[in-house]
């Protein structure tokens, strides 16, 4: 029987562990700087399509949202997620305790809609006093949702042309990423995310 309860559940597939193996007792520089970390980003570069694009190897989900809407955002800025949403509901605050609120949104089977973002957006730009309003500066979604919920490009394209139209930032949690992209119903590629968001991350 497979349980499905998160991607740290399951062992490392056997070649995984073979190139562990292999490699183990050579010596390299740490912190991503070492050639396999350099052969890995140029891969995902590759396969994302652009080869300007940055790539970071972090440790864990919760790290890595952290850093990178601390990266994104300025103080008064915050992050539109659905309730549902890792970084709300299972990341013990890790957003809100570095200063960045995060705007919930009820959502349906785990997903936002580009209706509901430019509904918050609009209503922040349209008030007269925003000035003392958090500012949605960013988008987040995972794929797939908590729900088991996927995205598809349709979805990703009409939220991408809210962030453009309001100037903030799409991002993807990609925790479960792997599961999404080879959904039988997935219509996404890597190379869709490189081109639709602005920063995701392969879990």
């Amino acid at each position: 029987m497979y349980s499905f309860t998160n991607d740290y559940s399951e062992g490392a597939h056997k070649n995984i562990l073979a190139a562990l193996i292999k490699t183990n007792f050579e010596q390299a520089s740490g912190y991503g700087t070492d050639h396999f970390c350099e052969e890995a980003a140029n891969m995902i570069k590759g396969l994302v399509g652009n080869e300007d694009s940055s790539v970071h190897f972090l440790a864990g989900g919760t790290g890595t949202n952290t850093a990178a809407i601390s990266a994104f955002l300025r103080a008064h800025e915050g992050v539109i997620a659905p309730k549902s949403g890792h970084i709300n509901v299972h990341e013990s605050g890790a957003i809100e305790a570095v200063g960045h609120k995060i705007i919930q949104v009820e959502e349906t089977n785990g997903k936002l809609t580009a209706g509901q973002v430019e509904e918050i957006a609009k209503a922040h730009y349209e008030d007269e006093e925003k000035e003392h309003t958090v500012k949605p500066k960013m988008v987040y979604i995972s794929n797939p949702t908590e729900e088991g919920t996927i995205y598809y490009k349709d979805e990703l394209i009409k939220l991408r042309e809210v962030c453009d139209k309001y100037d903030m930032f799409l991002y993807v949690d990609g925790a479960r990423l792997g599961s999404a992209l080879t959904s039988v119903d997935n219509d996404l590629t890597l190379k869709d995310l490189g081109s639709l968001t602005d920063a995701f991350y392969i879990g």
